[in-house]
């Protein structure tokens, strides 16, 4: 806290305020550490439950608890710290779109909470969406304390983001791609140095505190020729996994809506149906990490079939936990999932081609994984670095390459949006910064209102009206109704033009006659991409704005341009 007021003393921050990136700079140390100190927290809570909860598991018994622990998840999501249920990233993307990063300060511990009673009692589920939402808050939050501006919130929430995954992965490059590739979808190097600096802290205070270690062991591999052909086809089928995941992810999410409407309950069923499944197959509760090592260890004893059949229990299981009411992330399922998926292919293959000379199934494991953590998210950088850190090797950069770039450019063929951006790219609520969307979406029709325009009434003389256009500097005069004040029509200087050198109309001819009553108008609620593709299709270049019937303004492209020019400056970095 010293180091926090100090920041704020007039002399210190005079300082730091000339210089942004030193600011942030700094500032993302904080963030970094305390993201970091977050994500190890929830980490080893769930190292300790699930460790002593794993003595019990071949009790009939324990099918019961991921309902239990599910049932109390959204409880206190619903009625403690009134959150909906979900995985927490969406959220975060949604925020920095649309609310320059603003997110609540709840939010912070919320799903760390949540996801630790959904995960720990044995949910399919991840912890690394529930630390990047807490990581991501605490950023927000620490930029509310320094009264930063949206541009600077929005890279501290890149840094939140970045320090939580770096510290729970010990992999920092990996932390600072997802952040920015996933989170802000915007690679500027004013994101980019702190979130960079960010990533380091997280990793340091991991490192720090439980040791310098990666996450996954394994073999030498000796990649052959054979090794990368074969890595298309995995890459193929990863895909295809990436794709059903998601599509169960959302018919389960819509079939528990319409059966149960109580949240919580939803929850306790998804959570049961997860503990029978578990009951028969444990590789599927939890987190699942333990059965990733025994893959890329190459100590896997199942067979192929009990492979994929494991594959599809994670799926379903993973389905029934988040899309019926669990809390928790996708990143460690697709791990999982993505783990199993390449040692079923690579046994495939090897007993259809069993004279060629193949790397380790453990090395397929790993493509695997890289396959559906890009698949799922459609970023292609995140799963080649999460992965080349997880393992501590570049032995397997080139197929690891082919399969999540192709997997990623399949998986957004069929699903043009990744599983963290559907449902708001359904919406239409995902607005990257600096996007024409983006910019419009922070501009309202209200500060765009041009006041300054003469209203007329239908009954006037054309002679009155001629003294009223000398007066004006605006082309547009608005018609209304004498009695109740309401908009008529629009007349434009160019409809007076006929009677202007023939005075002897100026006394016949009334406002009401010339006047264009057939107007295209514009409400003060209406969005602006739609006004402007009016405009644009009708050929306008001005229209009148009317609320409740009554004329307000007008609102013109030149307006418009100036302002979106303004904005687009705000939103640009230098």
């Amino acid at each position: 806290m010293r180091a926090f007021n100090a920041l704020r003393r007039p002399a210190t921050w005079k300082i730091f305020r000339s210089d942004d990136r030193l600011l942030l700079i700094l500032i993302a140390v904080i963030v970094g550490t305390c993201s970091g100190l977050a994500a190890l927290v929830l980490n080893n809570a769930l190292i300790i439950i699930i460790g002593k909860l794993h003595y019990f598991r071949d009790f009939w018994w324990m099918i019961i608890l991921p309902a239990a622990g599910a049932a109390l998840s959204s409880l206190f999501l619903e009625k403690v710290v009134k959150e909906g249920a979900g995985h927490g990233i969406p959220e975060v993307i949604y925020s920095v779109s649309r609310y320059g990063g603003l997110l609540r300060l709840r939010s912070a511990y919320s799903r760390l909470i949540s996801s630790f009673l959904t995960i720990g009692s044995g949910g399919s589920a991840g912890p690394e969406a529930p630390v990047v939402m807490s990581g991501a808050a605490i950023g927000s939050n620490i930029a509310g304390f320094f009264h930063l501006n949206d541009r600077q919130r929005v890279a501290l929430v890149g840094c939140g983001a970045a320090g939580a995954i770096s510290a729970i992965f010990n992999a920092p490059i990996a932390g600072l791609v997802f952040a920015v590739e996933v989170i802000l979808g915007e690679w500027t190097a004013i994101n980019i140095i702190p979130i960079a600096i960010a990533s380091v802290a997280g990793t340091e205070i991991s490192r720090f505190l439980q040791g310098n270690h990666i996450a996954f062991a394994h073999f030498k591999f000796n990649i052959g020729l054979v090794d990368i052909l074969a890595s298309l086809g995995l890459a193929v089928l990863c895909a295809f996994a990436s794709i059903f995941l998601t599509r169960t992810l959302k018919i389960m999410h819509t079939v528990s809506t319409r059966l149960v409407s109580k949240l919580w309950l939803r929850a306790a069923a998804g959570g049961f149906l997860v503990g029978i499944i578990g009951f028969f197959l444990p590789d599927i509760l939890g987190e699942g990490y333990e059965s990733i090592k025994t893959v890329i260890e190459g100590s896997c004893q199942n067979g192929i079939l009990l492979v994929f059949l494991i594959v599809l229990a994670k799926i379903i299981a993973t389905s029934f936990t988040l899309g019926w009411g669990g809390s928790g992330g996708i990143f460690a399922p697709c791990l999982v999932i993505g783990s199993f998926v390449g040692i079923g292919y690579y046994r495939l293959i090897s007993s259809v081609w069993p004279h060629l000379i193949w790397a380790n199934e453990g090395c397929f494991g790993l493509l695997g994984m890289a396959g559906l953590i890009s698949g799922m998210m459609q970023a292609p950088l995140t799963g080649i670095f999460l992965i080349v850190e997880l393992t501590g090797s570049y032995e397997a950069i080139l197929p690891l390459i082919i399969v999540s770039t192709i997997s990623t450019t399949l998986c957004h063929y069929i699903e043009p949006a990744s599983f963290y951006l559907k449902e708001l790219v359904e919406k239409g609520q995902l607005l990257r910064p600096g996007t024409d969307a983006r910019v419009l979406s922070d501009l309202s029709i209200a500060e765009l209102l041009e006041k300054d325009c003469i209203s007329v009434r239908q009954n006037m003389l054309l002679k009155e009206f001629i003294n009223i256009v000398k007066k004006s500097h605006r082309n547009f005069f608005p018609v209304e109704d004498e009695n109740n004040g309401s908009f008529l029509g629009l007349i434009h200087l160019d409809d007076i033009r006929p009677y202007l050198f023939d005075q002897d109309m100026y006394n016949i001819v009334f406002v009401g006659q010339i006047m264009s009553s057939n107007v295209e108008v514009v409400a003060p609620e209406d969005e602006l991409p739609d006004v402007l593709n009016k405009m644009d299709n009708l050929h306008l270049y001005s229209m009148p704005v009317i609320s409740n019937g009554c004329f307000v303004g007008m609102i013109s492209k030149a307006t418009l341009l100036d302002h979106y020019r303004n904005e687009l400056k705000v939103q640009t970095y230098k």
